[in-house]
């Protein structure tokens, strides 16, 4: 599996968490029962599936703060949980550059969101780019 596979695999379980309130484990079970289990990189999409989820709190709130005329509940929850994974590697996944983060986000916008979400993806998440010391708390890696 692609890192952008990993991507999509990690924005179906963030995707099935958020709408349908599954358990994470359990959603990332049954899309290896369902779509197979792909080794290459399945370390990397749990780890940004966990990793946003144990900072939703604040992710939702970078997000809320810069998109002021955008409720985060009244956004189209395909492009909010795609800008949650991004914020995710943007701010704690150091190895990543933010710009590659940022593209993959825009790409997965175009192919599972709606006309306009590759421009609001990158629009929220270039403001983060713009200053990402600002919004990073701490290292996790």
């Amino acid at each position: 599996m692609s890192r952008r596979q990993a991507r999509e695999r990690a924005l179906q379980v963030l995707f099935q968490v958020d709408l349908g309130g599954v358990d994470p484990r359990k959603a990332m079970q049954d899309m290896d029962e369902n779509f197979g289990v792909l080794p290459k990189n399945a370390d990397f999409a749990e780890k940004i599936v966990f990793g946003t989820l144990d900072n939703l709190e604040l992710i939702d709130q970078i997000i809320a703060s810069i998109s002021k005329e955008w409720d985060l509940k009244r956004m189209a929850s395909v492009d909010r949980n795609i800008m949650r994974l991004a914020l995710y590697e943007i701010l704690y996944c150091r190895d990543i550059p933010g710009n590659v983060s940022v593209n993959e986000a825009v790409e997965l916008g175009k192919v599972f969101g709606g006309e306009d979400s590759g421009r609001f993806i990158n629009g929220i998440l270039g403001k983060v780019l713009e200053k990402p010391e600002e919004y990073r708390t701490s290292p996790l890696n």
